[in-house]
């Protein structure tokens, strides 16, 4: 009777801290929906106020120069950030996928763009222009909520890009890049790079020489972090490079326990 007590009062034991997890990965799902711009949230808010554009490869959306006088919305595709100095030098300043806004520096009093932005895929994208997004988030705390935390969570990958290129070596920072173009997530998921990028793109990006960018990525192939043929596949194991701070003649092999897409 003693030990089947044991038992009963374990599994039941058990039953809660089981259920007790259920409800915390509940609330955690609530709040994070919550706080989330779905496209759904963003399609159906916007409604009769935006319009659709679709984009080609290569097709600007706005120069450096241009009226700033719109907010813009990724349905699908991507869209590239540059800026040109006055001595003609070009830098890539951020890329935008689905579920993003961008330009919305008109909201901050910009008049006029600071950069160039285009497409680098075929691409949809909403455009909302300034007076009607000014009034949408003063008559929608609901939407202007969930748009401060889109834009602080931004804010806080710029801060991580700017310490990265700050602090770290261009060996780690083309890693970390790889990373993030092969769309890592929490759920350990990648993806192979599309579209396809050149190392000048890489290089450029990065801060780097191209020859150095070709250096790493011959590394990183015969470290098997990377499969390079044309197309880039990213291993998980490149990310123990960027999180644990681990040199790359350490990682070698560990691609094996890793997944790829």
């Amino acid at each position: 009777m003693g030990a089947r007590g044991n038992n009963d009062r374990w599994e039941g034991t058990m039953k809660g801290v089981t259920e007790d997890k259920k409800r915390t990965a509940s609330r955690k799902s609530r709040t994070k929906e919550s706080v989330a711009l779905s496209p759904r949230i963003v399609m159906t808010t916007t409604d009769g106020i935006g319009s659709g554009l679709k984009l080609s490869a290569h097709e600007a959306v706005f120069s450096q120069g241009d009226p700033a006088d719109a907010v813009f919305y990724m349905r699908t595709g991507k869209v590239q950030l540059t800026v040109v100095s006055d001595q003609g030098k070009e830098a890539f300043i951020a890329l935008f996928g689905p579920g993003e806004f961008f330009g919305e520096g008109c909201l901050a009093g910009q008049t006029v763009r600071l950069a160039t932005a285009v497409a680098t895929t075929p691409s949809h994208i909403v455009r909302i222009d300034r007076v009607s997004m000014s009034r949408l988030l003063r008559e929608n705390p609901d939407f202007s909520e969930k748009f401060m935390a889109f834009l602080l969570a931004r804010n806080s990958r710029v801060e991580a890009d700017l310490v990265d290129q700050l602090f770290n070596s261009s060996e780690k920072r083309l890693a970390r890049l790889l990373l993030v173009l092969a769309n890592f997530n929490n759920d350990g998921e990648l993806r192979p790079i599309v579209p396809k990028i050149s190392q000048e793109l890489l290089a450029e990006r990065v801060g780097t020489t191209r020859g150095r960018v070709n250096q790493f990525m011959n590394k990183f192939r015969k470290l098997g972090l990377i499969e390079y043929n044309g197309s880039i596949k990213v291993h998980t194991s490149l990310l123990n490079v960027i999180v644990h701070d681990q040199s790359l003649t350490d990682v070698r092999g560990l691609h094996a326990e890793g997944d790829q897409t």
